[in-house]
């Protein structure tokens, strides 16, 4: 006769690191098998997997920063086969309670998964969607340099000599960078000669930048075209920077996300209860990703000047009593309800 042993099912929580990654492993009664730090490497990512194993059958493994951090980990459990679930940072009260270290947390975040309290999946990072993403953080940082540098332009016009400053004023940026960067300026050390530098060095600076931008916005926008559903761009307000931005926030596998419940609560836009006694009322959720909430702020506020039945319905409901801010985020979040459906149909 053969006698078939079970293998024991463990549950995994990993506090991940720039440079290290500690692991720990716990049985289905929350007993802590083992815990073991390994470096954030790739044979440091097969070696915490093959060591969680170990203990038995990996049911779960929770994982701090799956999308900073976590993310090369992340990625390598997927690919073995672990289901792996996104935890975030122990709350301050559990941390008071039992100190802060990367032992502990691993511990916690293999306990939420356990207890299942930690049940989210990671957002897809293998592609189109991840590709978006990094392209718009490129492009992020180029709008802000690019803004930077033109505030400085217009803050060295206000100083400068009165001839170069009457030179400038009155003028839009374009005119100002392409006449600035034509400047022959010469010794450095009279200061209208160092204006005249510093002015075709940053209109230089801004040039380049905003070349930048155009590149990037048509990797964007072609991304954008290849994986967005025809009917999230056809919504009101809805263009190929914010449409990147909803895409990127539902992931490569918007399929995720539950419902649409969720995904109003992944964008900070569901309503938080915060009743006590006999006031009955709702607050502001100020959690989810803010650049998805600024998605739906900018796609409203678009709305509010062109689309009819949203200008409809912020009049009707001034005239009950509300303020525009409530109305906004009962804006917010129908749009969200409507914006979930065509993020589902994602290709």
């Amino acid at each position: 006769m053969t006698v078939r042993i079970e293998r024991r099912l463990v549950f995994g929580g990993i506090d991940t690191h720039s440079d290290t990654h500690t692991g720990a492993v716990v049985d289905q009664v929350g007993t802590v098998l083992g815990t073991e730090t390994f470096p954030a490497t790739g044979s440091g990512y097969v070696g915490l997997a093959v060591w969680m194993m170990s203990f038995g059958q990996v049911v779960k493994v929770g994982v701090e920063g799956t999308g900073s951090y976590g993310a090369g980990l992340t990625r390598h459990l997927q690919s073995v086969g672990v289901d792996v679930r996104e935890v975030i940072r122990p709350n301050r009260q559990h941390r008071r309670r039992h100190g802060k270290s990367d032992t502990a947390d691993a511990v916690a975040a293999a306990k939420a998964v356990l207890n299942g309290d930690a049940d989210g999946q990671p957002r897809g990072g293998n592609g189109p969607i991840e590709s978006l993403r990094m392209l718009k953080i490129a492009r992020n940082s180029a709008v802000k340099a690019a803004t930077q540098a033109a505030n400085q332009i217009r803050m060295v016009i206000i100083s400068a000599p009165v001839d170069l400053r009457a030179s400038l004023e009155h003028k839009t940026m374009i005119q100002i960078t392409r006449t600035a960067a034509s400047y022959r300026p010469g010794d450095p050390t009279d200061p209208h000669q160092a204006a005249k530098h510093t002015l075709k060095s940053l209109s230089q600076r801004w040039q380049t930048l905003k070349q930048e931008i155009i590149g990037l916005d048509h990797h964007i926008q072609q991304l954008v075209a290849a994986t967005a559903p025809p009917a999230l761009l056809e919504e009101t307000g809805v263009g190929i920077q914010t449409a990147a931005t909803l895409l990127i926030t539902a992931g490569d596998n918007p399929d995720r996300i539950r419902n649409e419940a969720s995904f109003a609560a992944l964008c900070g836009t569901s309503p938080i209860d915060a009743s006590s006694g006999r006031q009955q009322r709702h607050r502001l959720n100020r959690g989810g990703d803010r650049q998805a909430n600024a998605a739906l702020h900018r796609i409203i506020i678009v709305r509010l000047r062109y689309h009819q039945p949203t200008i409809d319905y912020m009049n009707r409901r001034l005239k009950e009593g509300k303020t525009r801010k409530e109305i906004i985020r009962s804006l917010k979040r129908a749009l969200a309800r409507n914006l979930h459906h065509h993020l589902k149909t994602t290709t």
